[in-house]
């Protein structure tokens, strides 16, 4: 036998029932993001690495993005993050665009990181941006997006909570500390860091970036102010409007949340979920310099990203990943034999127009083994159009539920499939 060959390291088969879980998440974040009023896009999947050089993160760009050359020699990346392509898009059409603008988008990913539990080599992933408005209302609303949809999805604020903090405050608490600007960016990172690696770990990574001992100390005790945001005006004023959006019970201050990315200017926030057991189920905050800084002119930003991978598992940890349906079709129609082929395909044809979803068994095997397959792949209902019901004009029905059996005229057949389907007749899958 020939040797199996296996995916790449770090992505993922999805197979009928995990496509079914992405779609799933896909339907919730399109319409938490459309209930908030934001438009949906898409960008390129391969960027050229200056995009990411400037601002996103020296990590980023020399350890976690796949880089190579293309036939010209230039170098490009499949995108590892969609913020500098957004920044890249609005710069482009600036003039023609009408602000605020609100956009969101969810597809693929990738970073050349280890591959493990909660995170992958190529992963999907929400994002959404409020462009053109420098108020920490607006850092709010994106905040208040992120909780609505956890709620949608049954995670209540026992279960997730979004953490927030802000640059500026911070960087006024660093002053108060001694340490220089151009040490801010590493030691910014050294905080995101904090909860990634061992405290010895962490406080020589300090010491090694110049810190002194006493510096330190009293970096280690700002990370425990959690009282520290009332210093902040910027922040008293984004958690007056996380009470009015209604989503106050799932938004809490951390000094430790900082963001690892260069281009963060103000406000930053992360969900975690309550037990600690995961990375950051989502993370953001304000940018306001990115699309300068590829060309465009000036214009604040706030947004975040959330990955598919870690809220599956928080759904797995808390019990709330949902019971799909995974059947093909919810109805079946089958073939009684080679005379009876055509025929049962010109019932699904008429069945479908009347807005039914249908699979035709593919081949006329006996019955028995055509209803096995009906209940395996968990149809709901068997339609048979054999020698009696064609010459009489009737279908038989049988709901694979109940056991409930009925032969019936065609109209009322139809008639009896909306009945016992209901909603789940339609063109669309049930949630």
């Amino acid at each position: 036998m020939a040797q199996r060959i296996r995916p790449v390291k770090g992505t993922r088969d999805f197979y009928p029932e995990d496509m079914a879980l992405r779609q799933w998440l896909y339907r919730h974040m399109r319409a938490v993001s459309e209930q908030f009023g934001y438009q949906e896009y898409d960008g390129p999947f391969l960027e050229p690495i200056e995009l990411y050089a400037a601002k996103s993160g020296e990590e980023l760009v020399k350890e976690q993005a796949f880089v190579f050359p293309d036939r010209s020699g230039d170098l490009i990346t499949l995108r590892p993050e969609l913020t500098p392509t957004l920044a890249r898009m609005v710069a482009q059409r600036q003039k023609q665009l009408y602000f605020p603008l609100r956009w969101w988008s969810f597809g693929p990913f990738w970073r050349y990181e280890r591959p493990q539990r909660g995170r992958g080599r190529e992963f999907f992933q929400w994002n959404v941006d409020l462009l053109g408005v420098n108020r920490p209302e607006a850092d709010a609303e994106l905040v208040a997006v992120g909780a609505t949809f956890f709620r949608r999805v049954n995670l209540t604020p026992q279960e997730v909570r979004i953490y927030v903090n802000s640059r500026r405050l911070m960087d006024q608490a660093l002053d108060r500390i001694g340490v220089p600007a151009g040490m801010r960016p590493a030691v910014f990172r050294l905080i995101d860091r904090l909860d990634k690696i061992s405290p010895e770990t962490w406080e020589a990574q300090a010491l090694d970036m110049g810190l002194s001992q006493e510096q330190v100390k009293d970096l280690k005790a700002l990370l425990e102010q959690r009282d520290l945001w009332k210093q902040s005006e910027e922040l008293r004023r984004f958690f007056r409007a996380v009470e009015a959006l209604g989503v106050a019970e799932y938004v809490a201050y951390h000094p430790a949340i900082i963001r690892g990315l260069d281009y963060y200017t103000g406000i930053v926030f992360e969900a975690r979920d309550a037990q600690g057991q995961f990375r950051a189920i989502l993370g953001g905050g304000r940018y306001d310099n990115l699309v300068a800084d590829v060309g465009g002119d000036p214009i604040p930003g706030v947004g975040f990203a959330m990955g598919d991978m870690v809220i599956t598992l928080v759904l797995e940890h808390y019990g709330k990943r949902p019971q799909l349906d995974l059947a093909p079709a919810p109805i079946l129609v089958t073939v009684f034999d080679e005379e009876h082929l055509l025929p049962s395909y010109r019932l699904a044809r008429d069945l479908r127009e009347a807005g039914f979803r249908v699979v035709v068994y593919p081949e006329p095997v006996r019955l028995s083994k055509q209803f096995k397959y009906a209940n395996r792949v968990g149809v709901q209902v068997v339609v048979v159009l054999g020698p009696d019901e064609a010459a009489q004009g009737t279908l038989t029905l049988k709901h694979m539920g109940t056991g409930e059996q009925v032969t019936l005229p065609r109209k009322e057949a139809f008639a009896r499939l909306r009945a016992w389907l209901g909603e789940s007749s339609g063109p669309s899958p049930q949630e």
